[in-house]
């Protein structure tokens, strides 16, 4: 199978246009609200392709808004804006470099099930292996496309972030623009290791942005430990560029694990980084923008509302501020953004990728756990639905537990589990089965713990309730249960594959009919 060409984002969009994927907009589009409302309607019209809007214009609603800066590349051309780009399975997998999620999953799960080799011949197809997994180790070079253009000094005084990206408004009551695919990139102090988060930025001027660290992530931690030492943190932050590495900044990785590294097992290449031209961090050398700054110790802006995925607006809030050094880009860039809200959005297939992706790492500490699925409409960190082998009584809540404790998983209010033969993605089995499976007082159990910064139920941030349904078949003397669980209604196999046989044509109509 050729590679899919996924290097840059401008290869990858060759790429999708070529299989009718990509739609190019000609027509003047406002940043502000109107592409996002476009956007929106092509997501929740399902299966849509990605949208590339080639001559962004401030218009009245910009102009309401007190904005009126043009975004333009070093030729004059308008700054084209790319949305949607994920917003389908399909398109999330060519992005990561294959051609399904299964294969993407099957890839991450082989090196997780290799036994120790047993004779010359293993050991030869494990080195053969080894060499193939470290094609993909990040390598640094001398420049890069993303510093085709550098601006800074009196020139960046002169023009700032929002002459320089087409940066969106995409809620009526957001505080300002906001960067919604941002790859911010920071190090460890201590360690000296690289961190690459999705946080959302609010511009704040044309030197300025909020960045939005919420109290759980790397990038957060990073900060507290500079702020400790009293010493100003470098930040750059990356737009565009590979767009497997976007998916890499969202993705649950353990801290200090190098998102790039990652990325690169998972395509096969490399992502390639150089030296910033304002800090000593590294940034990805095939990125759109290089936004390149630091962070003071102690300093904070209100930043917010912002309409958030979870489909409510995200308050105001104090976060730490992106002091603006440099921007950096292609000659000729294209602006990636995403627009969030209330569900189904385009993040549905980003997490739907980190769903099937980290299927095997759960696996390997509960290998009870057959599958599970992070529904969308419950913004993924809701509510799970958890399938399990069943081998003792109790068992459901163990492994309830255990996911509580496991990572990101600890921000889940809801965990449902179910038996094995269950099809968690199937929203009308699971609650069939889970409906008839219950004594909502004895299945039913609760626990405390933090819950996501985002979260506005709760009575106080941070800390919160967690949910817990077994609505797994009960055994006789589990948790008082003293009755026969009745068979499931199922017609006999045989007379399934006569019927299926001799009335197929009859059968066939009946499909017509849906």
């Amino acid at each position: 199978m050729a590679a899919i060409p996924n290097q840059n984002l401008q290869s990858f969009l060759d790429f999708l246009e070529s299989r009718g994927e990509l739609i190019r907009v000609t027509e003047p589009a406002d940043p502000c609200l109107e592409i996002p409302e476009i956007a929106d309607r092509f997501v929740k019209a399902g299966a849509g392709p990605a949208l590339l809007f080639e001559n962004p214009v401030r218009g009245e609603l910009s102009r309401a808004r007190g904005l009126t800066a043009q975004a333009r590349t070093a030729d004059g051309r308008p700054v084209p804006v790319l949305v949607n780009l994920y917003a389908t399975a399909q398109r999330m997998a060519w992005a990561l470099g294959c051609e399904s999620l299964d294969q993407a999953q099957a890839k991450l799960r082989e090196p997780l099930e290799l036994g120790p080799p047993e004779g010359l011949w293993d050991k030869i197809k494990l080195l053969g292996k080894a060499k193939e997994w470290g094609a993909g180790m990040p390598k640094t070079v001398s420049g890069g496309p993303c510093q085709e253009v550098v601006v800074r000094g009196d020139e960046l005084d002169a023009r700032g972030l929002l002459d320089l990206m087409p940066v969106l408004t995409t809620w009526p009551l957001d505080g300002g623009p906001f960067i919604t695919l941002p790859l911010v990139i920071t190090r460890n102090p201590v360690n000296g290791r690289r961190n690459i988060g999705m946080y959302r930025m609010q511009v704040y001027d044309g030197r300025s942005a909020g960045l939005h660290w919420q109290l759980h992530k790397t990038g957060t931690a990073h900060y507290r430990e500079h702020e400790k030492r009293g010493e100003r943190m470098p930040v750059c932050v990356a737009i565009g560029g590979p767009p497997a590495l976007t998916y890499g900044a969202t993705a649950p990785l353990p801290p200090d694990i190098d998102e790039s590294l990652f990325v690169g097992f998972l395509q096969g290449r490399p992502v390639t980084w150089t030296k910033a031209v304002t800090n000593d961090l590294l940034v990805p050398a095939e990125a759109d923008f290089v936004i390149e700054g630091y962070v003071e110790p102690g300093e904070r802006r209100t930043e917010g509302p912002f309409g958030d995925h979870t489909g409510f607006y995200t308050l105001e809030e104090p976060f730490p501020v992106l002091h603006v050094t440099a921007v950096t880009s292609r000659k000729n860039p294209v602006y990636m953004a995403t627009v969030v809200g209330v569900p189904p959005m385009e993040d549905e297939f980003l997490g739907l990728a980190t769903e099937r992706l980290f299927l095997p790492l759960m696996q390997k500490p509960l290998p009870e756990v057959v599958d599970y699925h992070l529904p969308a409409a419950a913004c993924f960190h809701n509510l799970a639905i958890v399938a399990i082998r069943k081998e003792f009584p109790g068992h459901a809540r163990k492994v309830a537990s255990a996911l509580w404790g496991m990572g990101q998983m600890m921000f889940c209010k809801t965990i449902v589990v179910v038996d094995e033969d269950v099809d968690v993605h199937d929203p009308y089995e699971v609650l069939w089965r889970v409906s008839n499976s219950i004594d909502p007082k004895r299945d039913c159990f609760f626990a405390e713990g933090p819950v996501d910064h985002l979260d506005h139920a709760v009575n106080h941030q941070f800390t919160g309730g967690k949910l817990g349904i077994d609505a797994t078949t009960k055994w006789e003397g589990e948790e008082g249960f003293h009755r026969e669980w009745p068979p499931i209604v199922r017609m006999d196999a045989q007379v399934k594959d006569d019927v299926g046989r001799r009335w197929a044509d009859l059968l066939a109509k009946a499909g017509s009919l849906r």
